[in-house]
């Protein structure tokens, strides 16, 4: 292999990890630091479209309980949200 081609190869996949790695990596830090901020009232859209408020954060079990109509509550695993519509606001101490 010719010294040009290890170059060319570097550059290719410095090329790659700044167009594809690094802001995939950014955009899973960022879905993190919202899964780890979820509170109760919060209203929030699933994988599926499915649109609730949170009922119940369960820290330990990775999931939260999610109103989706009066008196329908349902378990949804934390990763499958996607996005907080409405943030409520901390409560005062």
């Amino acid at each position: 292999m010719r010294p040009a081609d290890l170059i060319l190869l570097l550059v290719i996949f410095g090329i790659m990890y700044f167009l594809l790695i690094r802001p995939q990596q950014k955009k899973l830090k960022e879905h993190q630091a919202l899964l780890a901020a979820l509170r109760r009232g919060d209203q929030v859209v699933t994988q599926g479209g499915m649109i609730g408020k949170i009922v119940k954060v369960k820290d330990d079990t990775n999931e939260v309980e999610v109103e989706i109509a009066k008196g329908v509550n349902v378990r949804v695993v934390k990763s499958t949200i996607t996005t907080v519509m409405n943030k409520t606001e901390p409560a005062k101490s």
